[in-house]
């Protein structure tokens, strides 16, 4: 009867439109009083450990470089050299569509901050030159998803913070199936474009447009090889961003002013402010499901009902894309991930591997109605209907599942960039119980590097 009530209670609150801040505080404070023997003090002393990580300091980092990078001269200079490098190709503005979201994406760790930044620029661009306004909005919409996987990610962060997953070892793992995800996206928009007009290669054109935007070049370069080199943290890349952003826009090109800086960190502070109490709830959750069992007892149906590593995925990969489609990306991590971890485990499946999958379905939902969170920022962004936008990506769709059905079953693909810290596949096959023991006796244990 009690599941009932709590069902019919999100129910409610959903019909209501609530947000997804209400609904956690609710539902977590009704499963103490109705289920578990903690009292409600629990919520408190778990949020607050929840949002102790210096981690979590990379995300309105991340953001506001981003932001500086759409309003400031980054994003332009950086498109326009994709655009000159690829106007031989065949459909080569549609090409530089897709690369200039991948290149913007190893920046900004955002799919919202890549859509906008791309997008707005490229979508009348794309169709002066004659592509259609199918393909035009496919392209930006879905390629802006790139900002989701590429690293660095955010939603890599909140994975890592969630499942107490080194977050540099994500952002490897991250790197070839982003490098998928974009041939895919690439290689269709390259034959879908084929008999479109082409415009000869202009040696001098490229070099001039690589001399004008050399520093907005050199900032992935920077941040990405400082990660994957091993100097920099999360934390510490979203630092070094953001002062070089900062430093190129205000001293450099001067295209941003102090006062319009002031703002976007305004707008910063408060998009993290609802971001961080999602986070501090939906960790006091997941804490209550583990202290009251519940992946226990999820793990003792599917073992009962499923045998095979190769169902258990398929399964997996039906039930992300069905919650992508009806959650946020960062709060359906924040409640999926350390649910599906433990059983992940049994399978014998690596976490960080683990981690990619969630994060491609999660990133197919953003482009999946009823709720297509990059579906909604197109429309408002692009100014066009949202039934055109959801049409336009379908194709695009198509190719991400591919590569999503390639990365589950081949996880040296995520793995292989980890070389001696990715861990024996059957040394994964931990017991359940001793997992969720070292869980109650090391609740701040988290590798961060």
């Amino acid at each position: 009867m009690t599941s009932i009530y709590l069902l019919g209670l999100v129910l409610l609150l959903l019909v209501l439109r609530q947000n997804i801040i209400t609904i956690l505080v609710v539902l977590v404070s009704s499963i103490i009083l109705l289920y578990s023997e903690e009292r409600l003090y629990f919520m408190v002393e778990h949020m607050w450990r929840a949002l102790n990580h210096e981690v979590l300091l990379s995300i309105p980092l991340f953001i506001l470089c981003g932001a500086i990078m759409t309003h400031g001269a980054i994003s332009v200079r950086l498109i326009n050299i994709m655009r000159t490098a690829t106007c031989a190709w065949p459909g080569g503005l549609g090409a530089a569509c897709i690369l200039s979201c991948a290149f913007f994406a190893a920046i900004s760790g955002s799919s919202m901050v890549t859509l906008l930044a791309v997008g707005t620029i490229l979508y009348p661009a794309l169709r002066k030159e004659g592509y259609s306004q199918q393909y035009s909005l496919g392209a930006i919409t879905s390629a802006g998803t790139l900002g989701v996987i590429i690293p660095p990610s955010i939603p890599l962060i909140i994975y890592g913070i969630s499942t107490q997953t080194s977050i540099t070892d994500l952002f490897l793992a991250g790197l070839i199936p982003g490098l998928l995800l974009t041939a895919a996206l690439l290689g269709y928009s390259l034959v879908k474009n084929r008999k479109l007009p082409r415009h000869p290669f202009n040696p001098r054109e490229f070099f001039t447009a690589v001399k004008v935007g050399i520093w907005s070049l050199l900032m992935p370069v920077i941040l990405l090889g400082g990660i994957y080199s091993g100097h920099f943290t999360a934390t510490e890349s979203a630092a070094v961003a953001l002062s070089y952003a900062v430093v190129i826009e205000l001293l450099i090109y001067r295209e941003i002013k102090m006062p319009q800086l002031k703002k976007m960190a305004i707008d910063t502070s408060q998009l993290v402010g609802t971001l961080a109490p999602i986070i501090a709830i939906a960790m006091c959750l997941n804490d209550l499901l583990v202290l009251e069992q519940a992946p226990q007892l999820l793990s003792d149906w599917m073992k009962a009902n499923i045998d095979s590593k190769v169902y258990f995925l398929l399964g997996l990969n039906v039930i992300l894309l069905l919650v992508g489609t009806l959650m946020e990306i960062n709060a359906a991590i924040l409640i999926m991930a350390p649910i599906i971890l433990p059983l992940a485990r049994i399978y014998g499946i690596d976490p960080i591997h683990l981690g990619i999958i969630m994060v491609i379905n999660l990133e197919i939902g953003l482009l999946t109605p009823p709720v297509g969170f990059n579906l909604v920022v197109a429309m408002t962004a692009l100014r066009e209907k949202f039934s055109d936008v959801a049409r336009s990506v379908v194709p695009f769709v198509g190719m991400m599942l591919v590569v999503l059905i390639i990365i589950s079953f081949v996880p040296e693909l995520s793995l292989m960039l980890i070389g001696e810290q990715m861990q024996d596949p059957a040394s994964l096959m931990m017991d359940l119980d001793d997992f969720l023991l070292l869980m109650e006796e090391n609740p701040d244990l988290m590798v961060m590097e």
